[in-house]
């Protein structure tokens, strides 16, 4: 009876033990087999790549680019005992007053944004600050529900976007252009709208985003060995240009002021090297905060330079002399019958502000005769003269540089057969053009006859400081060096005794021709006028072709009252800032 008791409980021994270990296999089985969330023994890192610069000759950022941050913390995670030493601490390193850390952790439990735009600098000093709130133990390790992990939330100082910044305001707007911020994943970039933001979107465009992966250490980060992979952000393209901040600023200022006195719509001006077509300059009077695009400033957004093109009026005579030099249609001592200042071709009165009854062919440019051009230019051929103002630019692009340029018109060779036609075009009516336009056909006259393709940027510099050089920009012969010469001559002589007097500058070569043309408004020519000046100035060293042009000015119609002044004013800002050196002998 007693062995029969003792088996049993031996046998009901072995089925318990039996039984636990069945179970324990079914755990170990079900446990082996189940998926289940470990945490990653490696840390993943991104970074974004930034837009390029828009550097100016004299090394000044125009245009550059902050890329902004947000801190987040998870309010959960705080120690409760440690959260003065938190607020205090985020506050010495964000700026941020204590009450408004406070106002922003009581909002809600859980994730809590801090700071949205949070600037670069200072999102390093916080990265440090959160690996020391770490080693501090103020953020608390707590599980998961839903994993039944144990992890700790810390301070995170995320990427949120880039901002573009202007720090000279308005300067070379609107040439420079504006941005349009794009939000894509939580993030904001920058792409060009106008101006040189647009143009060279695809060079200042971000290259590459950086991206790291590797195992990672206790704190999540990453442990950077040979076995952790990288891959570096590459930046966009930084943009210099040859325009040195320090001049156009001068530049900028004179031309507000001339625009007030003169009581006109817009003025503007350009300033370019005549050999290598490297503009130091090229403003307007009307500008605006590329970050603070008001409604007023919606007429500035365009840059008129290349954007406003217009009847350009007797500037035009000098081509239309020079063509008829290099066909060895007129001598510059030839007589030409000025009609006592009123003479018809066709149905078509012309006359001119001063009367002449006789003047030499060269002093038709020197006096701007209208009825002495319009002579001249019937010995021209439609074909020919048609043919030689495309030579010189006109109804074509100025620039590479610029964008969304009007390249303006010319009549064809069929209609400039009219005598008319002819005539009116020769003094620059029946056509249009812009003010780089202009710059570029004038240019031939100061370089031998060379025409120069004007030019705003230099070179691309990418992040490691390496310089890609652009070279100078396409240069035509549009006449020959002699009827250059002659022009030039000619031009000359135009700013020492005829209407461009007040261009006078002591000790330097100045030479130009003024213009005024009427504006058309609904198909009528109205009692307004644009005015201009093209011409050079020149020292022993230095040669410069400079364009004025005033929008409506309503204090006079006369280039001699309103270009000319600006065109001089602009020649003693160069003499000033050591551009032009003028040879005056004591």
């Amino acid at each position: 009876m007693v062995n029969r008791n003792k088996s049993k409980k031996i046998f009901l021994l072995y089925v318990l033990i039996s039984l636990a270990f069945a179970v324990f296999l079914s755990v170990m089985l079900l446990t082996a087999t189940k998926s289940r969330r470990m945490p990653s023994l490696y840390a993943t890192e991104s970074s974004k790549a930034q837009r390029g610069s828009i550097i100016s000759a004299d090394g000044f950022h125009i245009a550059t680019t902050k890329k902004l941050y947000k801190a987040v913390v998870n309010t959960r995670y705080i120690d409760p005992d440690k959260k003065e030493l938190f607020v205090k601490l985020f506050s010495i390193y964000s700026g941020m007053t204590p009450k408004a850390i406070k106002k922003r952790l009581s909002k809600r439990k859980g994730v809590v944004v801090l700071s949205y735009n949070v600037p670069q600098i200072k999102a390093h000093y916080l990265k440090t600050l959160a690996r020391e709130l770490r080693r501090f133990k103020v953020f608390l390790e707590l599980k998961n529900p839903a994993t039944g992990l144990r992890s700790v939330h810390g301070l995170s100082i995320l990427e949120s976007g880039e901002s573009r910044e202007y720090p000279y305001g308005t300067l070379l707007t609107p040439v420079i252009g504006y941005p349009h911020k794009i939000e894509e994943d939580g993030y904001t970039s920058i792409k060009g709208v106008k101006g040189l933001e647009k143009r060279f979107d695809n060079e200042l465009s971000p290259r590459q985003d950086g991206y790291s992966r590797g195992k990672r250490d206790v704190n999540s980060y990453i442990i950077l060995n040979k076995e952790s992979f990288t891959k570096p952000k590459i930046n966009g393209l930084d943009i210099k240009l040859s325009i040195p901040v320090s001049f156009q600023i001068r530049i900028e200022k004179m031309l507000d002021g001339m625009k007030k006195g003169l009581r006109a719509k817009e003025v503007m001006i350009a300033v370019m090297d005549s050999k290598t077509g490297d503009v130091y300059a090229i403003a307007s009077s009307n500008r605006y905060l590329p970050k603070k695009i008001r409604r007023s400033d919606y007429p500035s957004l365009n840059s008129s330079m290349i954007e406003y093109s217009f009847e350009p009026g007797s500037v035009l005579k000098p081509v239309t002399f020079a063509l008829l030099l290099e066909h060895k249609l007129v001598n510059p001592y030839d007589l030409v019958n000025g009609h006592n200042g009123r003479f018809k071709i066709g149905r078509k009165v012309i006359t001119d502000e001063h009367r002449f009854d006789w003047l030499s062919a060269e002093n038709v440019i020197v006096y701007s005769s209208n009825i002495g051009i319009a002579q001249l230019a019937q010995r021209l051929s439609g074909y020919d003269f048609y043919q030689g103002l495309k030579k010189f630019g006109f109804a074509s692009k100025s620039t590479p540089d610029l964008i969304y340029e009007k390249k303006g018109s010319v009549p064809s060779a069929k209609r400039l057969e009219n005598e008319i036609y002819k005539a009116t075009c020769a003094y620059g009516y029946g056509i249009r053009a812009n003010l780089m336009q202009l710059l570029r056909a004038y240019s031939a006259f100061n370089n031998n006859g060379r025409m120069v393709r004007p030019r705003l940027v230099q070179s691309f510099i990418d992040e490691h400081g390496t310089v890609k050089e652009l070279g100078y920009g396409e240069s035509v012969q549009v006449i020959k060096s002699a009827t250059a010469k002659r022009m030039n001559k000619i031009l000359l002589k135009t700013v020492n005794e005829g209407t461009g007097k007040k261009a006078i500058t002591k000790g330097l070569q100045i030479g130009g021709k003024t213009g005024t043309a009427h504006i058309v408004e609904k198909g009528q020519y109205v009692r307004k006028y644009n005015t201009a000046f093209m011409g050079f100035a020149n020292d022993k060293k230095h040669k410069y072709t400079i364009g004025v042009i005033v929008i409506q000015p309503k204090k006079s119609q006369f280039a001699a009252q309103t270009a000319v002044p600006v065109f001089k004013k602009a020649v003693d800002i160069m003499i000033e800032e050591g551009y032009l050196e003028p040879n005056i002998v004591k």
